[in-house]
């Protein structure tokens, strides 16, 4: 009697140990496809450059890149053939949620809506952006602006 009753034990404890390791395969599956959708909602989202460069119509740009390069070194993502704009004249990054600006060091500056900028920036819908000659329009297609945000000083 004691033969089934062991061969019966065994086999409860079998089960309960393969339902376990299928619960912690099931939560850990669960842990990764809710990890890849968060991960996917924080996609960067695109910006969108409007410029107009001497003696050339209006042409846009979108990136999805992190880092925007500006300058008329050969490695920058935007490139401006004007005497006025340095090799490596400027930056457009993507962290914290928010696109920024950042000025390196160029000799003639950069300036977001006719303002100097010293620190890294953080950019608008609609900002306008000046380097050296060139003037862009930054726009962020597929978002709308906050209620209120037309219009308002920084």
């Amino acid at each position: 009697m004691t033969g089934p009753l062991v061969l019966g034990l065994r086999i409860l404890m079998a089960g309960a140990l393969y339902g376990f390791l299928g619960l912690a395969v099931y939560i850990l599956w669960q842990s990764t496809v809710q990890q890849g959708t968060l991960l996917a909602s924080r996609m960067i989202p695109s910006i969108q450059l409007s410029f107009v460069e001497q003696d050339r119509f209006p042409s846009v740009k979108s990136f999805r890149q992190p880092e925007i390069l500006i300058g008329r070194d050969r490695s920058c993502d935007i490139r401006l053939n004007e005497d006025t704009v340095s090799a490596r004249h400027s930056q457009l990054a993507y962290h914290h949620g928010q696109w920024w600006i950042t000025d390196l060091a160029s000799t003639n500056g950069t300036f977001l809506n006719g303002l100097l900028i010293q620190t890294s920036t953080v950019l608008a819908k609609g900002d306008e952006l000046r380097c050296g000659k060139s003037v862009m329009q930054i726009n962020f297609p597929g978002q709308s602006s906050p209620p209120g945000a037309e219009g308002m000083d920084r």
